[in-house]
């Protein structure tokens, strides 16, 4: 008989199954009735069709995750057999043996935290694969594709100033609900743009509702007791990054089969789903709830570099959210291609929060991270800018990745490092109003000058030099003064 603490490893071994018979399927019948027999259709309907069952089996080796809490490794080896012909079965027979031992365990509050994380970053990285070229084909200019891309971080700024005052005076869970159903809502209205004008006012209020997301929930994890603080920012750095694995893949995909509204309509479903889950598991927990005593805030170096490192961090992001789809169209490929290559930084930088090199936040000074980071991140910008070979693209965003892992929890451990519980809330309200004024000046900024695409790309690496050698400069500043 099957219990509630057995879902989750079900889920996963039904999932596994129906993806081990579809692959099966895929190799066995539809490659060489492609092959021999010369039926092309074969591969691209059985193909699209194990794709969709490959991403339910995703979705079920996370809730597993999650739920079960097993070690890591388990979670990549699920992921490794779904490449493997019979790999699944032989999987599904270890894990039946194990079924009893393998129980979902009490949903912890923070993780709840993290699935909010997520929706708000699968929010916005759902949309960079196909912001710019929508915008497109609503006759929107190059200069007006800018504008948009870039009006939704414009607005985010204002809603995270806002989120972060009213964090510490009204409690976290407030501020999550209005941030969660306001979301919800707009990106239902999507479906209603017919003009680069109606595009550009949803695109403000999106990212105006959006904003109040991310500072309460981030606040909520900074303010959690644990002595290990670079490991927690990594394993929130997981969230961000699963996000940015999941998102541009599966937005690139849905719009290339059907319409970008329907990627609004998925994320905005997430959205509704957490809604509900926060007004039944949050409401009663004082935690979310109460009122904080608050203090002022106070500027100081630790704050400097984690602002400074959110602005060229989303300046970057903003630039790849930009100019990849566009530079990729350039040379002839779709945005299911720039929806991989996004994709391809998310899980590097997954690997580097989950896998045991997480630990090297515990250790390494953040300001060292910080410039590793920033250094990666601005050789990778450039190496799009002077290559022209795609498949050379994705060692580029793989080393994007890295620089991503070093420098968010570098960043959030320079906020931590130099804020208190009182005042923290308003200081991660700035934080990521500096995240979202970068994407602006990353996206709507570069429009602005008359450069090509590739110019773009090496003035923001150029740009990122310039913050790493900041870093560079405090370090010898600490140095010297040991």
């Amino acid at each position: 008989m099957m219990t509630k603490k057995k879902i989750p490893i079900r889920l996963l071994r039904i999932f596994g199954l129906i993806d081990g018979v579809s692959l099966l399927i895929l190799v066995l019948i539809a490659m060489p009735l492609k092959y021999f027999f010369a039926i092309p259709e074969a591969v691209s309907i059985v193909g699209r069709i194990h794709g969709g069952i490959f991403i339910g089996y995703f979705l079920a080796i996370v809730i597993a995750q999650l739920m079960i809490r097993w070690r890591i490794y388990w979670s990549l080896l699920c992921l490794l057999v779904a490449f493997i012909p019979f790999g699944n079965f032989v999987l599904d027979a270890k894990l039946k043996k194990r079924e009893g031992e393998l129980l979902a365990k009490p949903f912890p509050t923070i993780w709840l935290v993290y699935s909010m994380i997520f929706f708000s970053f699968i929010d916005l990285f759902s949309q960079l694969p196909i912001m710019s070229t929508y915008a497109q084909s609503l006759g929107a200019s190059l200069t007006w594709i800018g504008i948009i891309v870039g009006m939704y971080s414009f607005a985010n700024t204002g809603g995270n100033l806002l989120a972060g005052m009213l964090t510490d005076k009204w409690g976290a869970f407030r501020v999550l609900v209005l941030g969660l159903v306001g979301t919800t809502v707009l990106l239902v209205s999507y479906h209603f743009v017919d003009s680069p004008y109606t595009l550009l006012v949803v695109r403000f209020l999106h990212g105006f509702i959006g904003g109040f997301i991310v500072p309460a929930a981030f606040t909520f994890v900074a303010n959690e007791k644990n002595e290990k603080k670079g490991s927690q920012t990594a394993l929130t750095g997981a969230f961000v990054g699963i996000a940015a694995i999941i998102g541009p893949a599966t937005s690139g995909i849905i719009a290339a089969r059907s319409t970008p509204t329907n990627v609004f309509l998925l994320v905005a479903a997430l959205g509704g789903l957490l809604f509900i889950t926060a007004i039944l598991k949050l409401r009663q927990q004082e935690a979310w709830s109460k009122k904080l005593e608050t203090a002022s805030f106070v500027w100081n170096r630790h704050l400097f570099y984690a602002f400074l490192g959110a602005f060229l961090l989303m300046f970057s992001q903003g630039a790849l959210s930009y100019l990849l789809p566009l530079r990729v169209n350039m040379l002839g490929h779709d945005s299911s291609l720039s929806g991989m290559l996004l994709s391809v930084f998310g899980m590097v930088a997954v690997l580097f929060f989950l896998l045991p090199t997480k630990r090297i936040f515990d250790s390494m000074s953040p300001l060292r991270s910080f410039q590793i980071g920033i250094f990666l991140l601005a050789i990778s910008q450039m190496g799009l800018g002077m290559i022209d070979v795609v498949s050379i693209y994705f060692i580029v965003l793989a080393c994007y990745g890295t620089g991503f892992a070093f420098i968010f929890p570098s960043i959030n451990l320079l906020l931590i490092q130099g804020t208190t519980p009182k005042n923290r809330g308003k200081a991660y309200g700035i934080f990521y109003a500096f995240f979202s004024l970068g994407v602006v000046m990353g996206s709507s900024g570069l429009g602005i000058f008359p450069l090509s695409i590739p110019q773009m790309f090496i003035v923001t690496g150029f740009l990122l030099l310039t913050g790493c050698l900041l870093g560079g400069v405090r370090l010898a500043e600490k140095r010297k003064a040991a």
